[in-house]
């Protein structure tokens, strides 16, 4: 992953963005010689947000399960079946 300065992002925004596309390897933005923002991709973007997505509704399931809230099989036809009409 590359770092680059706050300024040079302001200086040379169009070579960056080339260069991010093409390459698709983040850019790591500092300020002050902190991290301040990563510059990605756009499909690299959704590609990720897809997989957050999913794994949330992962982390939700396994919590239902840890707390109980779960139905047979049967349950869950009957609920299913009311949608479905």
């Amino acid at each position: 992953m590359r770092t680059e300065l706050v300024t040079t992002l302001k200086r040379r925004a169009t070579e960056l963005l080339s260069r991010l596309e093409r390459e698709r390897e983040p850019i790591l933005i500092t300020q002050h010689g902190l991290p301040s923002a990563y510059l990605v991709d756009v499909e690299s973007y959704e590609a990720l947000k897809r997989r957050m997505s999913l794994l949330e509704g992962i982390v939700r399931g396994e919590r239902a399960v840890e707390e109980g809230r779960t139905l047979t099989h049967n349950q869950a036809k009957r609920r299913m079946a009311r949608w479905l009409r």
